[in-house]
């Protein structure tokens, strides 16, 4: 009898444990949350629907409350160009006329069977396998008529008058799915056809959603140099829309009054990602890079006092930098009885960033100490906005000098202003404390 062995990859398997580490706070963080994924009938042409269904059973088997919203943009007008039918379009919004409504009911009704079916999916050896998620749905939206805009009668093309959330939250407590198919009925029985970005707007804020996705044409907003853009807040948004419109892709740019208007009513977070790029919610939610654009209405990081509630975190950022020597070792009581002479960068809730001020009085000095920033953020400039907060909190004392001891980051300092000094340059009471084995260089800064 022979035994089977298998191959070792210690690199692979190094970045998979990694990663699970990394994603385990995500992971905890999401649980009970309520996520609206919006997309087109687009991702059904692509090729792209596979992969994303297996994205949404696995974020649904974690916990997390989805509402799904599809449209069926290019499935209405592959039913129009069947009949003979020209589709009409006036500043991105179609026009639906009878003949165009009936082709909307038929498309519609089609593509949500589509993504039911996908859903239902639970064969052997997939990721859908042993997954089993309850779809529902049902009339959540009342509509009225857009009316006549420029001019242009849009008919049965509508906007959305009510979204009833209490039902859709009703569902999702009882962990269902919830699909969002775009169409709207009015109180006297008309039906509307309804754009699925203003859709998924409006389901969002109505159901205080955490997060309101749009899987799109691109990896995400760009600037005038056509880079994408990771994090912006609403109001810089709107400049972006203002100045750079056509610096987006095309649907990036259609969705983009609609998340900045869900962004400023409530919903947390809002995220452009390439419905393309497979595993992209995986990678934009469980990693701290991410992989597209989040919107938030304030600052995605922000600098601030620490609590005693962060202790944990800026042990186990600091650790790593104790070990290698660059950090004088700290334990976790020193810390808690230090905890108010430290400042801390938060980002997307996760402490990035720390530094400490140890002010000396009677010298008009102080120490600026323990300056950490996480690997995969040390390109952001959270170092330098530590260090300028440490700077002003020390001028707000009357503080008139600032000093470091380092041993690898002497450079950096001196950079931003700071000159080497002698141990004499130390307050007395910091001097009876200078290590002589680690010889620490000090740099000094005039404030």
């Amino acid at each position: 009898m022979t035994l089977e062995t298998r191959g070792s990859q210690p690199d692979t398997d190094a970045r998979l444990v990694a990663w699970v580490r990394q994603a385990a706070p995500y992971i905890h963080a999401f649980r009970g949350r309520t996520f609206v994924i919006a997309f087109g009938g687009e991702v059904l042409e692509a090729g792209a629907a596979q992969a994303l269904i297996h994205d949404i059973a696995l974020l649904d088997s974690m916990g997390i409350r989805l509402v799904l919203v599809h449209g069926a943009r290019p499935q209405i007008d592959a039913e129009m160009h069947a009949r003979g039918l020209t589709p009409k379009f006036h500043k991105g919004l179609r026009v639906t006329d009878a003949e165009a409504l009936e082709c909307v009911k038929r498309a519609m009704g089609v593509t949500r069977i589509e993504i039911e079916a996908l859903l239902s999916q639970g064969l052997p050896n997939t990721p859908m396998a042993g997954a089993f998620l309850r779809v529902t749905g049902g009339n959540f939206i009342t509509a009225r008529p857009v009316g006549v805009v420029d001019g242009i009668d849009f008919q049965y093309t509508g906007a959305i008058r009510k979204v009833i959330a209490e039902e859709i939250q009703a569902d999702l407590a009882q962990e269902n799915v919830v699909l969002i198919t775009p169409i709207g009925a009015s109180p006297t029985g008309e039906i509307f056809n309804l754009a699925w970005e203003e859709a998924a707007e409006a389901v969002a804020v109505a159901v205080r959603a955490d997060k309101l996705i749009y899987l799109c044409d691109a990896p995400g907003l760009a600037n005038a140099k056509g880079a994408l853009i990771d994090a912006l807040t609403a109001d810089e948004a709107q400049k972006l829309a203002g100045k750079h419109l056509t610096a987006q892709a095309p649907e990036v740019a259609r969705v983009l009054p609609s998340a900045i208007r869900a962004c400023r009513a409530g919903v947390g977070r809002v995220h452009f990602l390439d419905r393309q790029a497979d595993g992209a919610m995986l990678m934009e939610f469980f990693t701290r890079d991410g992989v597209g654009t989040v919107m938030t209405s304030a600052p995605l990081a922000r600098l601030r006092d620490a609590s005693i509630d962060d202790v944990g975190a800026i042990l186990g950022l600091i650790e790593p930098l104790e070990a290698d020597g660059t950090l004088v070792k700290r334990g976790r009581e020193r810390l808690e009885m230090e905890i108010t002479r430290f400042s801390v960068v938060e980002h997307d809730g996760v402490i990035v960033g720390c530094a400490a001020l140890y002010p000396f009085s009677t010298e008009k000095s102080a120490e600026l100490a323990c300056l950490a920033v996480m690997p995969d953020f040390r390109r952001g400039g959270y170092g330098d906005q530590l260090r300028s907060h440490i700077e002003a909190r020390a001028r707000k004392m009357k503080l008139k000098r600032l000093f470091v001891l380092t041993t690898r980051t002497a450079h950096w300092f001196i950079e931003r202003g700071f000159v080497e000094a002698g141990v004499d340059a130390l307050p007395e009471a910091r001097r009876e404390l200078y290590n002589l084995q680690r010889r620490s260089k000090v740099l000094v800064k005039s404030l």
